[in-house]
């Protein structure tokens, strides 16, 4: 099976099921978020998990992790350069603004992440001496 059509799989559970999908993600915290594509200017949907700032409603985190991968996924790029995007969580539609965490900000929401969902610390451990997994916030616009 492709990653599209993967992606769409999830997409589709995800919005019949209120923003809920099962298989590997299973009871984790999903969003779906809308980024134009930085040079061939098509829109994406990337379903990804995330995690909900403990402060502020208004923002979550999502982990550019590509299961390990040597290089961080295109969504990365898309939302970095656009500095805005729109995301769908559970049955609600709405913008928000685009911020790199770095530091040891970066740290601490990583390394949450990964005490919550294990396969994060494996995707940091595959990355190592390669490139630091890359977090963004992503706030209610």
């Amino acid at each position: 099976m492709s990653t599209d059509d993967w992606n769409a799989d999830i997409i589709a559970t995800f919005r019949a099921n209120e923003g809920q999908v099962g298989g590997p993600f299973e009871g984790a915290p999903m969003v779906l978020v809308h980024h134009r594509g930085r040079k061939s200017g098509r829109e994406f949907i990337s379903p990804m998990m995330y995690m909900a700032d403990e402060q502020d409603s208004d923002t979550i985190y999502v982990f550019a992790s590509k299961a390990g991968a040597p290089t961080n996924p295109d969504w990365y790029y898309n939302l970095v350069a656009a500095g805005q995007a729109e995301i769908e969580v559970g049955t609600e539609k709405y913008p928000v603004s685009v911020r790199e965490v770095t530091g040891d900000k970066r740290e601490k929401i990583f390394n949450l992440q990964a005490s919550l969902y294990p396969g994060f610390a494996e995707y940091a451990a595959k990355t190592a001496g390669i490139r630091t997994i890359p977090v963004l916030a992503l706030r209610r616009a």
